[in-house]
């Protein structure tokens, strides 16, 4: 799932970069907004065929895995900043929760539905930021945030009629990563994305080490560590990978882009999820679900329209 671009500061670590080669950078965001819907379908095709969070753990140790020789490469030093070391492990554990409870919520609704009912998560970003960070929201935006809401209420009402209060889990993740994105916004302009990721990708391991081992003395299955059949670890393996990659392909796309070109793209992620899950699954939204979606998605573009406004009218006019 995408994380919001309403500002670039939260991703783009040198903005000096930004603008560079927008062709590419657009690129890498249509890039992006298909690895992450893909990684998601690759773990709805697991399902439980492997323990939720052996699944979880490959995940964080392939990105680890990947990123520490690149950092390493690019001469990167992974030292946190004295006084951010809390921050930063809130943080991960924030972003193992959320793709835990994602990958949960995948087993019981189809991809798109819950992509959808997780895309509240900008609004929630921006009300949060309200409350908590004294950020300005104004009334449209406001208003904006209401519409969205109601619009994820449309998708959620088939599918909790269908499989109950699990339709709810996809509302636990948005509130994770609206969490998930305050804490990077509060230490983003001290690590760089690169750094940022690759150290995400050792805590997460370590996160769920503990775990694996506890879920196996309590003899919890979905928390013990388990050696899936031949044919899960493909799909184990590009989860890990293309979950990787999609964040990276982000990362670079707001260096070599303005992030006002590239957020209304985000929403792409959401009719990538429909054509993902029609192909590998069968499912296609109902009505009430595709209203719900059109909602969100017009509700999320308009609030990125409104920051781009009030962007430009607070830049000084040029003599």
């Amino acid at each position: 799932m995408a994380q919001p671009l309403f500002r670039q500061s939260a991703l783009c670590h040198n903005p000096a970069m930004v603008q560079d080669r927008p062709i590419i950078g657009i690129l890498l965001m249509l890039g992006f907004c298909v690895a992450a819907p893909l990684a998601d379908a690759f773990a709805k095709l697991i399902g439980t065929a492997a323990p939720l969070a052996m699944v979880v753990a490959v995940r964080y140790v392939i990105q680890a895995a990947l990123l520490l020789p690149l950092t390493r490469a690019l001469s990167l030093s992974l030292a946190v900043p004295h006084g951010l070391w809390p921050l930063v492990v809130l943080r991960t554990a924030l972003h193992v929760a959320g793709i835990t409870v994602m990958f949960l919520a995948l087993r019981y609704l189809p991809l798109a539905d819950a992509i959808a009912i997780a895309y509240v998560m900008p609004f929630l970003v921006l009300l949060l930021g309200w409350v908590f960070l004294g950020e300005t929201v104004g009334y449209r935006r406001l208003l904006a945030c209401i519409v969205g809401f109601a619009g994820t209420l449309l998708v959620l009402q088939p599918s909790f009629r269908d499989v109950g209060a699990a339709a709810l889990l996809p509302l636990a993740v948005a509130v994770i990563f609206a969490l998930f994105m305050l804490s990077t916004r509060r230490i983003a302009r001290a690590i760089g994305p690169l750094e940022m990721q690759a150290v995400n990708g050792v805590l997460g391991s370590l996160m769920l080490l503990p775990v694996l081992v506890a879920g196996a003395l309590l003899g919890l299955p979905e928390l013990s560590p388990a050696w899936p059949d031949a044919g899960v670890w493909p799909l184990l393996l590009l989860i890990g990978v293309l979950g990787t990659v999609a964040h990276l392909m982000l990362t670079w796309a707001l260096r070599l882009a303005p992030a006002a070109t590239l957020a209304p793209m985000q929403y792409l992620e959401i009719p990538v999820a429909v054509i993902l899950g029609l192909a590998i699954f069968g499912e296609f939204p109902g009505g009430h679900a595709l209203a719900g979606i059109a909602v969100v998605m017009a509700a999320g573009l308009y609030i990125i329209v409104r920051e781009q406004a009030q962007a430009r009218a607070a830049q000084p006019a040029t003599p």
